[in-house]
């Protein structure tokens, strides 16, 4: 059983708020002084911001555990409290281990120094020994691709350079914890790519990280638990996907379901939306997705004068606009049959393994085609996220990074193997197929 390594009880953080006043010369304060005596008696009203209030938790020996809130929610405050840098109001954390801490890439980097300098006076600061610096001194160099530049002072290096050594010593160096906080916002994309690979090595070395992102993406690979906070406390902790689906419901524009129940609802007198939602097979509404979950697009219509033959469609679009697909409404009950009066609950199902990972947004219509009408299209309807993860049978696999595309089927894939060397026996096929 993994022991603790990360115990915080009952921590809060008070901050003062407000500017200070300038007192201005010795000469200006003695004047005011002399003409308004009794101001020196009043007292001053202190404005104070509590930006985390009573946060217990615990991190056991080899768990990477996932921050997550909107901004001001107290997850940089309580990083910086567990890496010393400040001190709890009140309560108290313990570590077990020899912390390293990528809060604010390049803290700690002096800029009359060479990269070279700044390797070992940082990995120093980090609590490394000198010649473990110089075992890993080659492949931070090699990450941070700035091996022509490193006895050149880091003044002269360009930002991304600069971020780039910064990243790669607090990334390289075998911390038993390590705390990072929005390190994927930075630098260019081919930057935040690496970044993401590396930090996926680091999550599956063992090592105890606490990670703050909000790249939805990055913390549900890498995280198995997720914390979110809110306010300045802990409103949900526990698996990523419950967790993210929370944080998703409250930060999503679009939520998972809309209904419409007066006369305003989009259509005309023959047929009215009602609903729209997306949901799982077991029929739970829900803002996020495992990648490997089937999806239910429900469409929720009033047929309110029959006769017509209705063909309900959904449109699904990513975060970019794209159009990823429009399905029809293929029941063979009602296809190209009139529909009576009623009510009528069409369901297009999305399998699991077939979108990428990402936003997305559905617009629901119902059209008649022969002769071609739409009743209604309600554009944006609804939104949901779809989140992948290293572990199981999703398209990923061990891979960490970015996986571009719009779709991201399972695909079925097939492999022969000859052997190198025979014996004269007649050469064995093995074939390997996954589903």
């Amino acid at each position: 059983m993994s022991s603790t390594v990360i115990r915080v009880e009952g921590i809060g953080k008070r901050f003062r708020v407000g500017h200070y006043e300038s007192h201005g010369l010795l000469t200006e304060q003695l004047g005011r002084a002399l003409r308004h005596p009794l101001s020196l008696l009043r007292p001053r009203p202190k404005k104070t911001f509590w930006a985390l209030k009573d946060i217990s938790f615990d991190v056991k020996e080899g768990e990477v555990l996932g921050l997550i809130g909107r901004n001001g929610a107290g997850k940089s405050t309580l990083l910086k409290i567990l890496a010393r840098i400040t001190k709890p109001t009140v309560g108290e954390a313990t570590i077990h281990g020899r912390v390293g801490s990528l809060l604010e890439v390049g803290t700690g980097f002096h800029h009359e120094l060479s990269g070279r300098e700044n390797v070992f006076l940082n990995g120093a600061i980090l609590g490394m020994g000198r010649r473990e610096i110089a075992r890993k001194f080659d492949e931070i160099v090699a990450f941070a691709e700035v091996e022509k530049f490193i006895d050149t002072p880091v003044k002269h290096y360009s930002s991304g350079m600069y971020i780039r050594l910064a990243f790669a010593v607090a990334a390289h160096l075998e911390t038993e914890i390590l705390f990072i906080d929005e390190v994927l916002s930075v630098g260019d994309v081919s930057f935040q790519k690496k970044c993401l690979g590396k930090m996926g090595e680091v999550a599956h070395q063992g090592r105890t990280v606490i990670f703050v992102s909000h790249n939805v993406a990055a913390v549900t690979r890498l995280c198995p638990r997720c914390m979110l906070l809110s306010g300045g406390q802990v409103v949900r902790d526990g698996g990523t996907h419950e967790v993210m689906d929370a944080y998703l419901r409250s930060e999503l524009e679009t939520t998972a379901a809309r209904e419409w129940i007066d006369r305003d609802a989009p259509g005309n007198d023959v047929v009215r939306l009602r609903a729209v939602r997306v949901r799982s097979v077991d029929g739970a509404v829900a803002e996020a997705f495992d990648i490997r979950q089937p999806i239910g697009v429900d469409v929720v219509f009033d047929v309110l004068r029959g006769g017509q033959v209705l063909a309900p469609n959904v449109h699904i679009f990513n975060q970019e606009g794209v159009t990823v697909f429009v399905t029809i409404d293929q029941d063979e009950t009602w296809h190209r049959r009139p529909r009576p009066a009623g009510r009528y609950v069409s369901t297009a199902w999305i399998p699991g393994n077939f979108l990428a990972e990402g936003s997305f947004l559905v617009d629901a219509a119902v059209t008649t085609f022969m002769p071609f009408n739409v009743h209604f299209h309600e554009r944006s309807a609804i939104g949901f996220q779809v989140i992948d993860s290293t572990d199981g049978d999703s398209v990923r696999g061990d891979y960490a990074g970015t996986l571009p595309g719009v779709v991201r089927p399972l695909l079925k894939w097939e492999t022969e193997f000859e052997p190198a060397h025979g014996n004269g026996d007649a050469v064995g096929i093995a074939r390997a197929e996954r589903l």
